[in-house]
């Protein structure tokens, strides 16, 4: 099955030390595909790259386009509908417990909240592991327009600061990386940085 060529593409067949599987966003359709030709089985730590075009436009493009909110409609309906499979369920199944227990134990990580501060064109990032660097970090947040510069904190590895040009660039960024995991144990937390 053949995919319309996206913004987004999808890049599989990575080195598991490093992640699994990436998506990644094109700001035009002409750089998603040359990325695609070009890096289509690159050895990336040892292993050839699979690309392709992903499934479904990402967030950002949905935004950029006006789609999104058809989008975050349809995520409301099946979340409901399966909310009221669930409580269905539950009542079928006395005594059980609640009946997702144990899906939001295993997804979430006990973590203290960080206050979000007001928009900001700076973002502060924390629960990042100790092999974060700076490279890591500037080709995650570079795929994004106004990117300027990431700064890591001397003697701790596990904040950092990203700076934009603009709070709406910073918000569109946060939005899309939002408890990205940079390792399986180390979901990623982004604020607006403290003005």
């Amino acid at each position: 099955m053949d995919i319309r060529p996206n913004h987004t593409i999808y890049i599989n067949n990575m080195n598991d030390k490093i992640k699994k599987e990436a998506f990644v966003i094109f700001k035009e359709l002409g750089s998603s595909t040359n990325a695609l030709r070009q890096l289509q089985g690159f050895p990336f730590y040892g292993k050839p790259m699979r690309i392709q075009y992903a499934k479904t436009d990402s967030d950002i493009i949905s935004k950029m386009r006006g789609t999104f909110a058809d989008k975050e409609k349809k995520k409301e309906k099946k979340k409901a509908k399966t909310v009221e499979q669930t409580a269905t369920t539950a009542n079928k199944k006395p005594g059980q417990g609640t009946p997702n227990a144990a899906n939001t134990q295993g997804n979430s990580t006990p973590n203290p909240q960080v206050p979000d501060y007001p928009p900001n064109y700076i973002l502060f990032l924390n629960n990042l592991p100790e092999e974060t660097n700076e490279m890591m970090l500037s080709m995650l947040f570079n795929q994004f327009p106004g990117f300027k510069e990431v700064r890591l904190v001397p003697g701790r590895h596990d904040i950092a600061f990203v700076e934009f040009e603009n709070d709406g660039q910073a918000g569109a960024a946060r939005d899309a990386l939002q408890g990205f995991k940079i390792t399986p144990s180390h979901a990623m937390k982004i604020t607006y940085a403290k003005k």
